[in-house]
């Protein structure tokens, strides 16, 4: 090796500073770099090296490799009293965390370069990655700073990492005794009650940039599905409905069917003005399908270049070294094992992956700007294609993403994984407030459906959040019709008893619908999309869905209208006297059975090619919906019962129930509501929210019972016969690691030693931890997949009888350490039970400017960076009592003792998840 050494860039700029770092770190002699980028040479052009990853890659390896931050792969156990350590339990082997700046060449449908240069030559004035938490204070006994001193300084959470809900409110609470303490002068003062308000401030913005953003979808959304027919010759930038005059009366909100509407301008008159109504005809269909070809296609490819998950690097990524280096091919070839395949964050609906980060699991990324822009621009485009896929969903993704990075103006949540889950749970709430114009009901939505720490200021927050969302919504009129959402609807019909009947079926079929759809999406995902052609070439089965679509949709009038037009036709009341047939819905003579069946024919055919269309769209890789295919089909069922219901009524005055009616009495648009509320209860299974947002889109609360109890009925069928609805299965089928909170499980046998790791690297104080020595077990770590783990510290029992805990250290933690020292292989690194040393190390002070040390600090000393006060369980606790824990408290690690203290062995949050896995599998 040469001697001269090679300088090293002073901050983390990339990959190959972190390998000649932590290299330097592991051995006595310097690495040039060239050295170093030859290994990498060599590992990348190896023979057996296997292909980077793609989106074809496997979830679970047939050769037992893990995959990125998700969950390990189901394997089943045999309970056993016996102990046994992580290694013979092979389910809980934890699972590799997908480096942005990977080693590898580029997957299949990866972003430009240029996206990760712009990425890197952003970060160059971001701040320095290590202040996450704020530097202690030599000086300060208060008890909230020892309480800070005691819990240890943390680094940023890298990508595919859960956080620590505990430490982050210590965090909170140690900043907000700073504030309080410093009370005496005025404008300490202005600062608390400013910093008491600061939440508010946030969810108000959050509110009003969140129905802004809407307004602009909606807007570009219906000017791009009617492109696909015409355009508009007084303006190119309006819609049909605002290019065709309203009535004078008022009644009619734009004209459907009339010819009478000069300003408007179809393509087969553009294209073909003296041809034959076939020929015509013939045009509008070409013209209509490669406008929604292109439209799907653009929508597609913003989605795979702009969001790749390869492409996002963050200076809060801290990462750990991605090659060991070393002479033993074995080794090498372990870590160049394949990850899991790529995620492009502004495809679907989101509400998925919203769960996941708002339980505590972090992908940097996912709700940045770069994401909502792509999201934004792409739903807008995806919809207006015609695909069977909805925005509603979506606009909670987006309302998330507003939130991140509206609270990353302030240190209180930029700061704060926990604190900026709150912002985000508003959020939420403001998205399902600007998709149904429902306040109430997004509220509820995110209690009920995303949110995982629900305290009562982040429900009042929402609420407030989710208002401000709404009235900004209702100035800008999206529609033109002073409307929130366009399906909002009104009746002047109460129900009566004896349809309750027709109701409960409703929620039945509702119920079985949202159970085998689930089935058969989740079924489509895993053995077609995953497994097939598609999977590899996610822009070929983008075109052909959305040919099949527009071919299948372009010839019945219910199908090729938009998703909330047609579920607002199927919602609303026939009122002869306004003459509007809302597109022929409205049957001339309902009792005559002639008149009855082409219309119910026309509806069926919706239905089912709805319901399939919307089988195979979901999940495709564009930005789409699951709420306005789903209500659409439950719309159509529900219309067909409701139009069935009143011929009979009709044709059967004097039977039983009817007596009492006094004519037509039967209002089909009452039970497309009622239909379309339980398909999506048993699609989504929600109940209470879902129950409340149907109030709110028909103003009233005379059809409280109908909805409430369709709804329940639906919900109850779907749970016999699929116990997950359609997010849990798209967080299972990704692999997410997402601790549901609502599950109950059986424990049977099994105890605690069944899912202890007990063969976990430890840091011993009775042994000499050098650099070298220390780097080697972060290299073991890192080479096992438990990159999300770290380090018991552990000394001597004083009897002799084993060791005691002491403290516990993060993987994260420990490289940062390391990375702030002196290259001084040999030198030993201390951890002191007390804290007594000056606060003022280079670890320490690195928090405000990385590369300065004060002079006569002691860099070897890793006792701040140290959990003096880690979370401990006897090993004889029940299963239940250490669920609890992980869910109620949000601990990334338990450290489990015997019934005299001393160490046996750790459970971390990701193999309490691998566990769990697989004792649902087996049940």
């Amino acid at each position: 090796m040469p001697d001269s050494e090679t300088t090293i860039p002073a901050g983390p700029d990339g990959t190959e500073w972190r390998q000649q770092s932590l290299l330097r770190k592991g051995s006595s002699a310097p690495v040039p770099a060239a050295t170093v980028t030859s290994n990498l040479g060599n590992l990348v052009a190896s023979e057996d090296a296997i292909p980077p990853p793609t989106e074809s890659t496997r979830l679970h390896p047939s050769d037992g490799a893990n995959s990125y931050g998700t969950l390990p792969a189901r394997r089943r156990f045999k309970a056993s009293g016996a102990r046994r350590n992580l290694s013979q339990l092979s389910i809980l082997n934890h699972l590799h965390r997908v480096r942005s700046n990977s080693l590898t060449s580029s997957p299949p449908y990866s972003a430009a370069s240029g996206f990760r240069d712009l990425s890197f030559a952003r970060l160059s004035s971001a701040r320095p990655i290590s202040a996450y938490d704020e530097p202690l204070r030599p000086n300060d006994s208060d008890a909230g700073d020892a309480d800070a001193k005691v819990n240890g300084i943390r680094v940023w959470y890298s990508s595919y990492t859960s956080i620590d809900w505990l430490h982050d409110a210590i965090k909170d609470s140690v900043r907000f005794a700073r504030l309080r303490r410093r009370r005496k002068s005025v404008r300490s003062r202005l600062r608390l009650v400013f910093d008491k308000s600061l939440g508010w401030i946030i969810v108000t913005i959050v509110g009003f940039l969140t129905a802004v953003i809407a307004f602009f979808v909606v807007r570009s959304e219906q000017l791009l599905f009617d492109l696909k027919e015409g355009y508009c010759m007084t303006s190119w930038s309006k819609a049909k409905r605002f290019c065709c005059p309203l009535y004078e009366d008022g009644e009619l909100s734009r004209r459907l069917l009339e010819e009478s509407c000069p300003a408007w301008k179809s393509w087969s008159d553009v294209l073909s003005p003296n041809e034959g109504e076939e020929e015509s005809h013939l045009v509008q269909y070409i013209s209509y399908t490669c406008i929604a070809l292109f439209l799907a296609l653009l929508s597609c490819l913003l989605t795979l270049y702009l969001t790749n998950s390869t492409t996002f690097v963050t200076r809060k990524e801290v990462g750990n070294m991605p090659l060991a280096f070393d002479q033993d091919t074995k080794r090498q070839k372990v870590q160049a094992e394949p990850k899991r395949k790529v995620m492009y964050y502004a495809a679907g609906s989101g509400i998925p992956e919203i769960k996941t980060i708002l339980s505590g699991f972090v992908v940097h990324g996912y709700l940045g700007g770069r994401t909502l822009f792509t999201k934004s621009v792409g739903l807008a485009l995806s919809v207006a294609s015609g695909l069977s896929l909805g925005k509603e969903g979506p606009f909670v993704h987006i309302a998330s993403c507003v939130g991140n990075i509206v609270s990353r103006i302030t240190t209180k949540y930029e700061n704060n994984e926990a604190k900026r889950r709150e912002i985000l749970s508003a959020a939420c709430a403001a998205g399902v407030a600007v998709a149904f114009g429902a306040p109430i009901g997004g509220t509820l939505f995110s209690l009920e459906e995303v949110s995982y720490f629900f305290p009562p200021k982040v429900m009042w927050r929402s609420f407030f959040c989710a208002m401000i969302a709404a009235i900004t919504l209702k100035m800008l009129d999206p529609f033109g019709t002073g409307k929130l959402v366009l399906f909002q609807v009104t009746y002047d019909t109460d129900w009566h008893a004896w349809e309750l009947f027709p109701f409960v079926i409703l929620g039945v079929l509702g119920g079985i619908y949202g159970a085998y759809f689930s089935k058969l999406n989740y079924r489509w995902s895993k053995h077609v999309r995953n497994k097939t052609f598609l999977g590899a070439h996610p822009i070929l089965e983008v075109l052909f869905i959305t040919l099949l679509t527009s071919v299948l949709c372009f010839l019945n009038p219910y199908t090729r209208m938009g998703g909330t037009e047609l579920i607002y036709n199927l919602f609303a009341e026939c009122r002869p006297e306004t003459g509007n047939t809302h597109s022929g819905l409205c049957i001339v003579d309902p009792s005559s059975a002639a008149a009855v069946w082409p219309v119910v024919r026309s509806i069926l055919v919706a239905l089912i090619v709805k319901g399939g269309l919307t089988v195979v769209t979901f999940g495709i890789k564009l930005p789409a919906g699951i709420f306005i295919p789903t209500l659409g089909v439950g719309a159509c069922a529900g219309r067909i019962v409701g139009v069935a219901m009143q011929w009979l009524q009709l044709n059967y005055p004097n039977f039983g129930p009817f007596n009492d009616c006094g004519g037509n009495c039967i209002v089909p648009g009452l039970y497309a509501m009622v239909g379309a509320a339980a398909t999506l209860s048993g699609v989504t299974r929600t109940t209470v929210s879902l129950a409340v947002i149907m109030f709110e889109l028909t103003d009233t609360l005379t059809y409280a019972v109908p909805v409430m109890l369709s709804v329940l009925v639906a919900k109850t069928i779907a749970d016999a016969l699929e116990p997950k609805g359609i997010y849990d299965l798209v967080i299972e089928l990704n692999q997410l690691p997402y601790l549901d909170t609502k599950h109950e499980y059986l424990w049977g046998n099994l105890q605690m030693n069944d899912v202890v790791a007990k063969d976990v690297e430890v840091i011993r104080l009775d042994e000499i931890n050098t650099v070298k020595s220390l780097r080697a077990k972060l290299d073991t770590l890192i080479l096992s997949g438990a990159d999300d783990s770290g380090f018991p510290i552990l000394r001597r029992d004083s009897n002799d009888e084993g060791m005691r805990m002491v403290g516990y250290i993060g993987s994260n933690e420990l490289e940062h350490a390391l990375n702030q020292i002196p290259f001084d292989a040999e030198e030993e690194v201390h951890f002191h039970t007390t804290y007594g040393h000056q606060l003022g190390s280079a670890s320490i002070s690195s928090l405000q400017d990385p590369g300065q040390i004060a002079a006569g600090d002691d860099p070897f000393d890793f006792t701040s960076y140290m959990d003096q006060a880690p979370l401990t369980m006897a090993n004889n606790s029940p299963l239940e009592l250490i669920h609890q824990v992980f869910v109620k408290l949000g601990v990334r690690y338990i450290v489990v003792t015997d019934t005299d203290g001393l160490y046996e062995g750790v459970i971390d949050k990701k193999t309490w998840l691998g566990f769990l896995s697989d004792l649902e599998e087996r049940s």
